[in-house]
Protein backbone atom coordinates (compact mmCIF):
# COMPACT_ATOMS: atom_id res chain seq x y z
CA UNK A 1 0.00 0.00 0.00
CA UNK A 2 1.21 3.29 -0.86
CA UNK A 3 2.24 5.42 2.11
CA UNK A 4 0.17 8.11 1.37
CA UNK A 5 -3.02 5.75 1.16
CA UNK A 6 -4.84 4.68 3.93
CA UNK A 7 -8.18 3.17 5.94
CA UNK A 8 -9.44 6.29 7.41
CA UNK A 9 -7.99 9.92 7.80
CA UNK A 10 -9.80 11.86 10.61
CA UNK A 11 -9.49 16.08 10.35
CA UNK A 12 -8.95 16.71 14.12
CA UNK A 13 -7.12 15.73 16.65
CA UNK A 14 -9.69 16.78 19.59
CA UNK A 15 -10.72 14.10 22.23
CA UNK A 16 -13.27 12.71 19.50
CA UNK A 17 -10.40 12.24 16.66
CA UNK A 18 -7.97 11.12 18.89
CA UNK A 19 -10.57 8.32 20.25
CA UNK A 20 -11.54 7.60 16.66
CA UNK A 21 -8.56 7.37 16.21
CA UNK A 22 -7.45 4.53 18.92
CA UNK A 23 -10.54 2.72 17.79
CA UNK A 24 -9.53 2.28 14.13
CA UNK A 25 -5.93 1.78 14.81
CA UNK A 26 -6.28 -1.23 17.41
CA UNK A 27 -8.83 -2.69 14.87
CA UNK A 28 -5.42 -2.67 12.83
CA UNK A 29 -7.21 0.03 10.69
CA UNK A 30 -4.36 2.11 8.64
CA UNK A 31 -5.28 5.49 10.45
CA UNK A 32 -3.82 9.25 9.55
CA UNK A 33 -5.10 11.61 12.21
CA UNK A 34 -4.36 15.43 10.48
CA UNK A 35 -4.96 18.18 13.01
CA UNK A 36 -4.85 21.99 12.38
CA UNK A 37 -3.36 23.01 15.83
CA UNK A 38 -2.21 21.69 19.11
CA UNK A 39 -3.17 18.16 19.75
CA UNK A 40 -6.43 18.06 22.11
CA UNK A 41 -8.84 20.86 20.67
CA UNK A 42 -10.57 22.76 23.25
CA UNK A 43 -9.57 20.12 26.15
CA UNK A 44 -6.20 21.84 26.48
CA UNK A 45 -7.74 24.94 27.74
CA UNK A 46 -9.39 23.18 30.38
CA UNK A 47 -7.08 23.34 33.44
CA UNK A 48 -8.58 20.84 35.70
CA UNK A 49 -11.13 18.45 34.06
CA UNK A 50 -12.73 16.71 36.97
CA UNK A 51 -15.67 15.10 35.44
CA UNK A 52 -13.97 12.42 33.01
CA UNK A 53 -15.20 8.59 34.08
CA UNK A 54 -12.29 6.76 36.71
CA UNK A 55 -10.46 9.90 36.51
CA UNK A 56 -10.65 11.91 39.71
CA UNK A 57 -8.87 15.22 38.21
CA UNK A 58 -6.45 15.43 35.68
CA UNK A 59 -5.34 18.84 33.61
CA UNK A 60 -6.79 18.76 29.89
CA UNK A 61 -3.29 19.02 28.41
CA UNK A 62 -2.02 15.75 30.25
CA UNK A 63 -5.62 14.10 29.25
CA UNK A 64 -4.64 15.47 25.81
CA UNK A 65 -1.14 13.75 26.37
CA UNK A 66 -2.12 10.11 27.09
CA UNK A 67 -5.28 10.14 24.27
CA UNK A 68 -1.96 11.07 21.75
CA UNK A 69 0.15 8.62 23.16
CA UNK A 70 -2.82 5.91 23.22
CA UNK A 71 -3.64 6.27 19.51
CA UNK A 72 0.25 6.36 18.51
CA UNK A 73 0.87 2.99 20.84
CA UNK A 74 -1.66 1.34 18.60
CA UNK A 75 -0.70 2.28 15.15
CA UNK A 76 -2.14 5.65 14.32
CA UNK A 77 0.14 7.84 12.27
CA UNK A 78 -0.28 11.82 13.31
CA UNK A 79 -0.23 14.97 11.68
CA UNK A 80 -0.61 18.58 13.73
CA UNK A 81 -0.18 21.77 12.93
CA UNK A 82 -0.82 21.17 9.12
CA UNK A 83 -3.36 23.48 6.66
CA UNK A 84 -6.14 21.78 4.98
CA UNK A 85 -6.20 23.33 1.21
CA UNK A 86 -8.04 20.95 -0.56
CA UNK A 87 -10.67 18.24 -0.43
CA UNK A 88 -12.58 15.58 -2.58
CA UNK A 89 -14.29 13.29 -0.05
CA UNK A 90 -17.64 12.62 -2.66
CA UNK A 91 -16.80 9.10 -4.12
CA UNK A 92 -15.49 5.95 -2.77
CA UNK A 93 -12.04 7.59 -2.88
CA UNK A 94 -11.83 10.03 -0.69
CA UNK A 95 -8.40 12.50 -0.80
CA UNK A 96 -7.51 15.58 1.12
CA UNK A 97 -4.70 17.91 0.26
CA UNK A 98 -2.25 19.64 2.85
CA UNK A 99 -0.33 22.62 2.63
CA UNK A 100 -0.79 22.83 -1.27
CA UNK A 101 1.16 20.20 -2.02
CA UNK A 102 0.38 16.62 0.31
CA UNK A 103 -2.29 14.39 -0.92
CA UNK A 104 -3.55 11.70 1.30
CA UNK A 105 -6.10 9.20 0.51
CA UNK A 106 -8.64 7.07 2.46
CA UNK A 107 -11.70 4.89 1.94
CA UNK A 108 -13.59 6.83 4.72
CA UNK A 109 -13.46 9.93 6.26
CA UNK A 110 -14.28 11.43 10.26
CA UNK A 111 -15.20 14.78 10.38
CA UNK A 112 -13.99 16.09 13.68
CA UNK A 113 -12.63 19.43 13.43
CA UNK A 114 -14.16 20.78 16.86
CA UNK A 115 -14.90 24.63 17.67
CA UNK A 116 -13.41 28.50 18.13
CA UNK A 117 -14.30 30.81 20.86
CA UNK A 118 -17.05 33.17 19.72
CA UNK A 119 -16.19 36.87 20.00
CA UNK A 120 -19.21 39.66 20.32
CA UNK A 121 -18.15 41.17 17.61
CA UNK A 122 -18.62 44.89 19.08
CA UNK A 123 -15.58 48.28 18.13
CA UNK A 124 -12.32 47.20 20.64
CA UNK A 125 -12.46 43.50 21.08
CA UNK A 126 -10.47 42.96 18.23
CA UNK A 127 -7.40 45.68 19.12
CA UNK A 128 -7.53 44.50 22.54
CA UNK A 129 -7.85 40.87 22.28
CA UNK A 130 -4.88 39.37 24.59
CA UNK A 131 -4.14 42.62 25.99
CA UNK A 132 -7.21 42.70 28.84
CA UNK A 133 -9.52 40.56 26.61
CA UNK A 134 -9.04 36.72 26.77
CA UNK A 135 -11.43 33.87 25.83
CA UNK A 136 -9.68 31.54 28.20
CA UNK A 137 -9.97 31.84 31.81
CA UNK A 138 -7.74 28.49 32.49
CA UNK A 139 -5.04 29.91 30.19
CA UNK A 140 -4.96 33.88 31.40
CA UNK A 141 -6.73 33.80 34.86
CA UNK A 142 -3.67 33.94 37.08
CA UNK A 143 -2.58 37.35 34.89
CA UNK A 144 -4.97 38.90 36.41
CA UNK A 145 -4.29 38.73 40.26
CA UNK A 146 -5.83 40.86 42.41
CA UNK A 147 -7.62 42.87 39.60
CA UNK A 148 -10.97 43.85 38.20
CA UNK A 149 -12.19 41.26 35.69
CA UNK A 150 -15.82 41.02 33.99
CA UNK A 151 -17.17 37.70 32.32
CA UNK A 152 -19.60 37.23 29.63
CA UNK A 153 -21.56 34.94 29.58
CA UNK A 154 -24.13 32.49 31.32
CA UNK A 155 -23.69 29.13 30.31
CA UNK A 156 -21.90 26.31 32.43
CA UNK A 157 -18.50 27.01 31.09
CA UNK A 158 -18.84 30.84 31.76
CA UNK A 159 -20.19 30.18 34.95
CA UNK A 160 -17.72 27.66 36.04
CA UNK A 161 -14.81 29.89 34.95
CA UNK A 162 -15.70 32.65 36.67
CA UNK A 163 -15.11 30.72 39.92
CA UNK A 164 -12.14 29.62 39.16
CA UNK A 165 -11.21 33.08 38.17
CA UNK A 166 -11.76 34.22 42.10
CA UNK A 167 -8.88 32.83 43.15
CA UNK A 168 -6.82 35.27 40.94
CA UNK A 169 -9.13 38.46 40.92
CA UNK A 170 -10.11 40.39 43.62
CA UNK A 171 -13.47 41.95 41.83
CA UNK A 172 -15.68 39.61 39.26
CA UNK A 173 -18.57 40.90 37.61
CA UNK A 174 -20.55 38.30 35.31
CA UNK A 175 -22.53 40.23 32.58
CA UNK A 176 -25.68 37.91 31.00
CA UNK A 177 -27.78 39.44 28.39
CA UNK A 178 -30.50 37.85 29.92
CA UNK A 179 -32.40 37.60 32.96
CA UNK A 180 -31.33 34.42 34.17
CA UNK A 181 -28.44 31.70 33.39
CA UNK A 182 -28.43 29.26 31.29
CA UNK A 183 -26.42 26.65 34.06
CA UNK A 184 -26.96 23.79 35.77
CA UNK A 185 -28.13 24.54 39.47
CA UNK A 186 -25.50 23.87 41.48
CA UNK A 187 -23.03 26.22 38.62
CA UNK A 188 -25.74 28.72 39.47
CA UNK A 189 -25.63 28.63 43.06
CA UNK A 190 -21.58 28.38 43.23
CA UNK A 191 -21.72 31.80 41.60
CA UNK A 192 -24.62 33.25 44.39
CA UNK A 193 -22.55 31.87 47.08
CA UNK A 194 -19.12 33.67 45.96
CA UNK A 195 -18.96 36.98 48.07
CA UNK A 196 -16.04 38.43 45.08
CA UNK A 197 -19.06 37.60 42.15
CA UNK A 198 -21.52 40.78 41.11
CA UNK A 199 -24.14 39.58 38.27
CA UNK A 200 -25.47 42.09 36.15
CA UNK A 201 -28.11 40.99 34.03
CA UNK A 202 -30.08 42.14 30.93
CA UNK A 203 -26.98 43.76 30.03
CA UNK A 204 -24.72 43.95 27.09
CA UNK A 205 -21.14 45.05 26.14
CA UNK A 206 -21.15 47.55 23.40
CA UNK A 207 -17.39 48.46 23.64
CA UNK A 208 -14.27 47.50 24.87
CA UNK A 209 -12.18 51.01 25.65
CA UNK A 210 -8.20 51.24 25.92
CA UNK A 211 -5.10 52.37 24.75
CA UNK A 212 -2.28 49.62 24.81
CA UNK A 213 -4.47 47.51 27.15
CA UNK A 214 -8.03 47.16 28.35
CA UNK A 215 -9.22 49.79 30.30
CA UNK A 216 -13.40 50.08 30.49
CA UNK A 217 -15.87 48.82 28.86
CA UNK A 218 -19.05 50.45 27.78
CA UNK A 219 -22.36 48.30 28.62
CA UNK A 220 -25.76 48.43 27.61
CA UNK A 221 -29.29 47.84 29.71
CA UNK A 222 -31.33 46.38 27.27
CA UNK A 223 -34.40 46.90 29.35
CA UNK A 224 -33.62 50.22 30.00
CA UNK A 225 -31.64 51.25 27.36
CA UNK A 226 -29.44 53.21 29.69
CA UNK A 227 -25.57 53.05 28.83
CA UNK A 228 -22.83 52.86 31.49
CA UNK A 229 -18.79 52.96 31.68
CA UNK A 230 -17.08 50.74 34.07
CA UNK A 231 -13.21 50.87 34.73
CA UNK A 232 -11.82 47.04 34.59
CA UNK A 233 -8.43 45.26 34.08
CA UNK A 234 -9.54 42.24 32.05
CA UNK A 235 -12.51 40.75 30.24
CA UNK A 236 -13.10 36.99 29.59
CA UNK A 237 -15.65 36.10 26.93
CA UNK A 238 -16.69 32.82 27.77
CA UNK A 239 -20.25 32.78 25.39
CA UNK A 240 -19.30 29.36 23.31
CA UNK A 241 -17.52 28.69 20.21
CA UNK A 242 -18.66 28.13 16.28
CA UNK A 243 -17.27 25.14 14.90
CA UNK A 244 -15.24 25.20 12.50
CA UNK A 245 -16.58 23.90 9.31
CA UNK A 246 -16.05 26.76 6.64
CA UNK A 247 -14.02 24.30 4.81
CA UNK A 248 -16.97 21.82 4.45
CA UNK A 249 -20.01 24.00 2.90
CA UNK A 250 -21.01 22.09 -0.54
CA UNK A 251 -19.34 18.98 0.93
CA UNK A 252 -21.21 17.29 3.82
CA UNK A 253 -24.62 18.66 5.27
CA UNK A 254 -24.87 21.41 7.49
CA UNK A 255 -27.72 23.05 9.47
CA UNK A 256 -28.46 26.80 9.81
CA UNK A 257 -25.83 27.51 12.38
CA UNK A 258 -22.92 25.55 10.00
CA UNK A 259 -22.94 22.42 12.42
CA UNK A 260 -22.58 18.82 10.76
CA UNK A 261 -25.53 17.22 10.07
CA UNK A 262 -24.95 13.15 11.07
CA UNK A 263 -27.69 10.46 12.60
CA UNK A 264 -27.11 8.76 15.47
CA UNK A 265 -24.16 6.21 13.49
CA UNK A 266 -22.36 9.17 12.89
CA UNK A 267 -23.33 9.27 9.24
CA UNK A 268 -23.14 12.72 7.37
CA UNK A 269 -25.17 12.69 3.85
CA UNK A 270 -21.82 11.39 2.08
CA UNK A 271 -21.40 7.73 1.84
CA UNK A 272 -17.52 6.89 3.86
CA UNK A 273 -18.05 10.38 5.49
CA UNK A 274 -18.83 10.16 9.39
CA UNK A 275 -18.74 13.19 12.18
CA UNK A 276 -17.79 13.41 15.35
CA UNK A 277 -17.41 15.60 18.61
CA UNK A 278 -18.53 19.74 19.00
CA UNK A 279 -18.52 20.52 15.26
CA UNK A 280 -21.29 18.26 14.96
CA UNK A 281 -25.42 19.30 15.28
CA UNK A 282 -26.32 18.40 19.26
CA UNK A 283 -27.51 19.40 22.33
CA UNK A 284 -24.59 18.92 24.95
CA UNK A 285 -21.07 18.97 24.41
CA UNK A 286 -18.81 17.52 26.98
CA UNK A 287 -15.31 15.65 26.76
CA UNK A 288 -17.50 12.71 27.06
CA UNK A 289 -19.71 13.40 24.30
CA UNK A 290 -17.04 14.18 21.91
CA UNK A 291 -15.10 10.94 22.76
CA UNK A 292 -18.72 8.74 22.33
CA UNK A 293 -19.14 10.60 19.62
CA UNK A 294 -15.38 9.77 18.37
CA UNK A 295 -16.05 6.07 19.35
CA UNK A 296 -19.59 5.35 16.94
CA UNK A 297 -17.63 7.07 14.14
CA UNK A 298 -14.92 4.92 14.41
CA UNK A 299 -17.09 2.33 14.72
CA UNK A 300 -19.35 3.03 11.47
CA UNK A 301 -16.08 3.72 9.45
CA UNK A 302 -14.67 0.44 9.98
CA UNK A 303 -18.27 -1.34 9.45
CA UNK A 304 -18.38 0.07 6.62
CA UNK A 305 -14.88 -0.53 5.25
CA UNK A 306 -15.68 -4.09 5.82
CA UNK A 307 -18.75 -4.12 4.40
Amino acid sequence: MDKQSYDVIVLGGGPAGLTAGIYLSRAKMKTLILNLGTMGGQMVLTHEIANYPGIESIAGFQLSRNMKAQAQSFGAEIKSNIKITGMDISGPKKVIEVNDKEKYSAKAVILAPGGRSRMLHVPGEEDLKGRGISYCATCDGDFFQDKKVVVVGGGNSALEEAVSLTKYASELIIIHQFDHFQAFEHAVNEVKKNPKIKIIFETEIIEFLGDQKLEKIKYKNQRTKEINEMNVDGAFILIGYVPNTENLKGIVGLNKTNEIVTNELMETNVAGVFAAGDARAKRFRQITTAVSDGTIAALGAIEYLNN
